[in-house]
């Protein structure tokens, strides 16, 4: 695998002007800024416990001294990208290309390995809907709950409550404990928590997937008006379609590295060229489907591994524990 530069391919929209002066309109400074990020993990690393495992303690000591290290599996190598305020981003990508690990580095829910990232302003985080409910609770403590877990004050929530709840349809059930929810009734409160707490940026993986067809076109109609706001969205899917009604620009990964930034219609258009496809929504795993073939006989000329090569030229040492922040990758929330 060819080095990769270290500043990624990036496809520019023409600057904007201002209309009086006719001058080039400044640019606001980044909200979110990744520099030469890496992220990695060691394949089979385990901690002994000693309670069950006190007699083949010397054992595996042993044998671990004695075989070769591990090789570390690199989730993301060398990206580097800013957003600005007011931007929708969608990031693309098969299954494995380092997407969701993307948008955990971004949260703050994992650190860098190495390399910088900084993120400013509030955020809402949708990328295990559900995720930040006590389930003994109801959904309408949970609504306080989860909206205090993303830096809102109850004073701030009580205004907005009816609302939250009118939008997730749950009607009578927001009385119920969370453990009696369906997994659909969890991600529609979820979500409608996140998108009404006014964060300055939304992350989104994967979220538009749940939910009836109604529920699906609201939650698009929402982000959209989102998106009319000048809030910042980082939206990660599958689907074409999704992704051209809520973002304007768009980032592949490809095996944890950035592979092209610019405009959705032409990342999407390396994207399904690079393998043939000419389905709206490309297959997510990168396998073929009926149909979906063009005439043309070559090879596909990526096929996914069983696991992720090493990069060229990757950080010199990797802990096995995340690093704290501020240390070798930055963060600011």
């Amino acid at each position: 695998m060819g080095a990769l530069n270290h500043a990624p391919p990036r496809l520019d929209a023409d600057a904007g002007s201002d209309p009086a002066t006719g001058l080039l309109a400044p640019v606001p400074a980044p909200i979110i800024e990744v520099d030469r990020l890496w992220k990695g993990y060691r394949h089979h690393l385990q901690r002994v416990q000693l309670r069950y495992e006190a007699g083949s303690v010397v054992q595996r000591a042993l044998r671990r001294a004695l075989a070769p290290p591990p090789t570390p599996f690199w989730a993301l190598s060398d990206v580097s990208f800013a957003i600005r305020p007011g931007e929708s981003v969608a990031l693309v990508g098969r299954n494995g290309s380092g997407k969701t690990t993307l948008l955990r580095v971004l949260s703050g829910i994992t650190q860098p390995t190495q390399g910088q990232v900084a993120v400013t302003g509030r955020f809402a985080t949708l990328i295990a809907l559900g995720a930040g409910f006590n389930r003994e609770r109801t959904g309408r403590e949970n609504i306080y709950l989860n909206a205090a877990i993303q830096g809102v004050e109850p004073r701030r929530v009580a205004p907005i409550i009816d609302d939250i709840i009118a939008f997730s349809e749950l009607g009578d059930f927001i009385d119920v404990p969370v453990k009696r929810f369906s997994s659909g009734m969890g991600a529609r409160l979820g979500f409608s928590i996140a998108v009404h707490i006014a964060p300055d940026l939304l992350f989104i993986d994967e979220a538009l997937s749940v939910g009836d067809a109604g529920f699906k076109d609201k939650s698009v109609a929402r982000i959209r008006a989102m998106k009319d706001e000048s809030r910042t969205i980082i939206f990660v899917s599958h689907s074409e379609r999704l992704v051209r009604q809520v973002c304007d620009r768009a980032i592949w990964l490809d095996r944890g590295r950035l592979r092209l930034d610019g405009p959705v219609d032409d990342v999407f258009r390396a994207y399904t060229d690079a393998f043939g496809w000419t389905t709206d929504d490309p297959p997510s795993d990168g396998r073929r489907q009926a149909g979906s073939r063009r005439d043309d006989p070559r090879d596909d000329p990526d096929p996914a591994p069983s696991s992720r090569a090493e990069p060229d030229h990757p950080p010199a040492a990797m802990d096995a524990a995340p690093r704290p922040a501020g240390s070798e990758g930055e963060y600011r929330g």
